[in-house]
């Protein structure tokens, strides 16, 4: 197999590019933090100004050309975050100080409750206005149904009898009435992002791309393409009001408006949209329903033209790729306010999918719903562990454009208790899941301690995890080559629900997500536009270069008229469709299907089941690909084929449990097992057994042929005896990681922290020890209760590093008959060091070795 021959050999490309983050610092630090990140095994970096006092003035431009001088050196590429600041929208100010009118606009709502009969009546409507720009849209009379409800059927435009934009004039009816008065206006909304760019209007993000796009062509043209591989958009957003919970109809919020959107909806409708706006604020029923999907439908798709689109192609005219994400956290991918209303056409236009993991979103075991968090929401750990890797994998999948390339922002804001465990785990998450190309967060060169958003590697030689930090840079790049350039195979979709949001009553997709996910049926996140487009045959939908066998459909109280149609013709392939816990009782745009519903109820390829039942009915079906032989919640998989080979990659993302199971899959012949941290080959009797430690993970090949890459062979362990004390230990701390001093003797292993005056330790722990061995065909050294990272030496020569578990360690060589002398050295992080505040938020564990030592001596089968 050409790639894993390619990884064998150290011939892989590069997949990660960590921000930068630049605060005008002086020449030989820009250099040294450059040459670090090389020195990682990364061969490009992400330029983030966000903490830079002059952006795009001449300290800026002095830092790029050493930035630009220091690349080209080195060979490596460079990209560029496209704002002063995040979240991307901001254009340094332009939009704000000189194209006011291209600032945010938003659409509001007033309500104003009265009782009647009372003919001629007046209702004064002038503190509707927040300011002097504000625009009136309509003003409608409706009759109540409760509160904040009205009949849709009662609803009256009266605008036109408006005076002075001071009152209204109408004649109220008997009964309760509400007069609800509709204003434009640009005040208002997140207040965070004040003053940034209205992305739905185009001429607005052209202020974006003239102001920072074009200001860098213009100095580095001869760049683009070459050392310039292209722009970051980090999170831009509608804005219109702060958080994740902006799901229409549900909260109370302004909307993204630009001035012709009335007449836009309209269009939609077929009729004047004017009296029914409210109705996007306000209860209105089924009519509500409707108006909220038309208008939700809209903005997304004008978000993706005037925005997305926009950027993209005038990168693509420029010769450099767009990549970058939006915010997806707790939902907020099909809403408003942090999100762009709809996650597959917010980046549909961008040359790779994007996400991003912070602030303890992703953290082991915690997957079972909300958490406490540094956000005052929370986190919703379902979300984070079942939807977010796959919402930007399916993306990556489906978009030809993209070429199965998903990118991630990672590590970024756990705090200095964060190590390359932890990352390893994130890394490992991500890449089961498809996500193939990676943001580290971040190479900092301001002095340390910095508080912005630790921790950050290297830290100026401060942080003893960075000496492991470029073994799992090596690894991800190595694994990231090998999920690149072939096609994910999966044998379910699971159908996106953002217009279900839209619409009514619904589920979240992470809930079937979580029951295939924890059963090791792997699926993709499919939006409705793709599926519209989409090929159906009896072997299943076709979609780009992925085959699907079978669909899951959330429940949803509506969906699009045109979606059921095309449902019913998949039925018609007779490709099975999992439907949870009902099915519609009508549709989003207002159109009767309910013809279509029902031969969808009655067709023998709908089954209608819950969610505890999803998993074990898809299995009945034999649609699975990957059998397990024991329920087995966290152990994942994903299989991705190349042209001469298939890759399955498995892994445990339980933080304490191991797991001991067997698989089977689909394919057949010789299988290999490919140690990705070791980049060695293993080859085995019995493949298929799956025996993983917390952290660990497991590549399995089955190439069409390979070369001159002979692998180990199986091992039958014949003896195990432990490593007893007494150990003498001692600590080597910044500025000197080599320099042990203060040796001490343990008799036995424990914690650390509990030996007087190292209660706050960070750097690096040498243990010592002598014991007797009787050599054998293979001898190895296996640790338990390690934190952080762990070096061994033998007899004063260096066996390796391993920054999580399984710590095991092939000593073979090394050993000889008789008294051998082990040397251990274990990092710590940095947070006994600076107690930070994210730290506050992960458990922080002992430091050393805890648990226990044991020499393993092997037969060689």
């Amino acid at each position: 197999m050409i790639r894993l021959n390619d990884a064998l050999d150290g011939n892989t490309g590069n997949y990660i590019l960590p921000f930068l983050w630049l605060h005008g610092e002086e020449e030989n630090v820009l250099r040294e933090t450059v040459q670090k990140i090389e020195e990682s095994g990364i061969k490009a970096f992400c330029i983030e100004a966000r903490p830079h006092p002059d952006f795009l003035k001449a300290t800026w431009w002095r830092d790029i050309d050493i930035l630009m001088e220091e690349a080209k050196k080195r060979e490596m590429k460079m990209w560029i975050l496209d704002d002063s600041h995040f979240p991307t929208g901001f254009a340094n100010g332009e939009v704000k100080n000189n194209y006011p009118h291209l600032q945010k606009k938003f659409l509001t709502c007033k309500v104003l409750d009265f009782f009647g009969p009372v003919p001629h009546a007046q209702a004064i409507i002038r503190y509707a206005y927040r300011t002097a720009q504000d625009e009136l849209i309509a003003v409608v009379l409706g009759k109540k149904t409760g509160y904040e409800k009205v009949d849709p059927e009662t609803l009256v435009d009266i605008t036109a009898q408006v005076v002075d934009d001071k009152v209204v004039t109408f004649d109220l009816q008997e009964g309760e009435w509400s007069v609800m008065i509709v204003i434009s206006t640009y005040a208002g909304g997140e207040k965070e992002t004040e003053g940034y760019l209205n992305p739905i209007v185009p001429e607005a993000t052209d202020v974006l791309i003239h102001t920072v796009y074009e200001a860098h062509y213009e100095k580095y043209k001869d760049e683009f393409g070459k050392t310039i591989a292209g722009f970051f958009s980090d999170e831009p957003r509608f804005g219109n009001m702060h958080g994740a919970n902006g799901s229409i109809g549900r909260v109370d919020m302004d909307l993204p408006w630009r001035d012709d959107l009335d007449e836009l909806i309209s269009k939609k409708r077929g009729e004047e949209c004017g009296k029914y706006l409210p109705l996007l604020f306000i209860d209105g029923g089924e009519t509500g329903h409707q108006i909220r999907y038309e208008y939700m439908d809209l903005v997304s798709k004008l978000y993706s033209e005037h925005f997305n689109k926009r950027i993209s192609k005038w990168c693509t005219s420029h010769g450099i790729e767009y990549i970058g994400h939006t915010i997806e956290d707790n939902n907020a991918h099909s809403r408003l306010g942090y999100g762009a209303g709809h996650f597959f056409r917010a980046m549909a236009h961008q040359d790779m999918a994007g996400i991003d993991v912070v602030l303890h979103q992703l953290l082991p075991g915690m997957d079972n719903g909300m958490f406490k968090s540094k956000t005052k929401e929370g986190w919703d750990g379902e979300f984070f562990h079942y939807a977010l890797g796959k919402l930007g994998s399916s993306l990556g999948h489906q978009n030809p454009k993209m070429q199965g390339r998903t990118m991630c922002e990672v590590f970024g804001a756990y705090g200095w208790a964060e190590g390359n465990k932890l990352m390893k785990w994130i890394i490992d998450y991500m890449l089961v899941r498809g996500v193939n190309y990676f943001v580290p967060h971040a190479f900092d060169p301001k002095e340390y301690p910095d508080a912005d958003c630790p921790p950050h590697f290297y830290a100026h030689g401060r942080d003893p995890q960075f000496s492991g930090f470029r073994m799992l840079m090596n690894y991800t790049n190595r694994l990231s080559h090998l999920f690149n350039g072939g096609v994910h195979r999966a044998p379910m979709g699971i159908i996106y629900h953002g217009e279900a949001e839209w619409s009514g009553d619904y589920m979240l997709l992470q809930k079937p997500a979580r029951e295939l996910t924890r059963n090791q049926i792997d699926f993709d996140i499919l939006p409705i536009d793709c599926l519209l487009a989409a090929q159906a045959t009896e072997r299943g939908v076709i979609i780009n270069q992925e085959t699907f066998k079978g669909l899951v459909i959330p429940y949803a109280e509506a969906l699009p008229s045109d979606f059921l149609i095309k449902l019913l013709e998949f039925t018609e392939h007779k490709i099975p469709l999992y439907w949870l816990n009902e099915l519609p009782v009508r549709t989003s745009d207002g159109k009767n299907a309910m013809a279509v519903i029902e031969k969808l109820r009655n067709s023998q390829y709908l089954k209608i089941v819950s969610e505890t039942q999803l998993a074990s009915t898809i299995k009945q079906d034999g649609l699975p690909e990957v059998l397990v032989d024991s329920y087995e919640p966290y152990l994942r998989y994903y299989h991705y084929e190349h042209k001469d080979g298939d890759i399955y990659f498995f892994v445990n993302e339980h933080p304490y449990n191991s797991v001991h199971t067997k698989v089977t899959l689909p394919s057949e012949g010789d299988c290999l097992i490919y140690d990705a941290m070791e980049n060695c080959l293993i080859e085995s009797n019995q493949p298929l057994d799956i025996n993983l430690s917390p952290y660990e993970s497991r590549v399995l090949i089955y190439p069409h042929s390979y070369e001159d890459k002979k692998p180990s062979r199986e091992l039958e362990l014949v003896a195990e005896q432990s490593l007893p004390g007494p150990y003498e230990i001692s600590f080597a701390c910044y500025p000197d990681f080599s320099d042990f001093k203060d040796i001490k003797t343990l008799e036995q292993l424990k914690p650390i922290q509990e030996i007087e005056g190292y209660e706050n330790f960070a750097g690096f722990i040498r243990y010592e020890v002598n014991a007797d061995v009787l050599k054998a065909e293979q001898v190895r050294l296996k640790l338990e209760g390690v934190a952080e990272g762990v070096k061994l030496w033998v007899n004063d020569e260096f066996i390796g590093e391993k920054i999580c578990p399984p710590y095991e360690f092939d000593m073979t060589k090394a050993i000889k008959n008789g008294k051998n002398q082990f040397r251990m050295e274990v990092s710590t992080t940095l947070v006994r060091e600076r107690y930070d505040f994210l730290s506050q938020f992960m458990i922080i564990e002992p430091i050393g070795i805890n648990g226990s030592i044991t020499i393993k001596s092997y037969r060689v089968q």
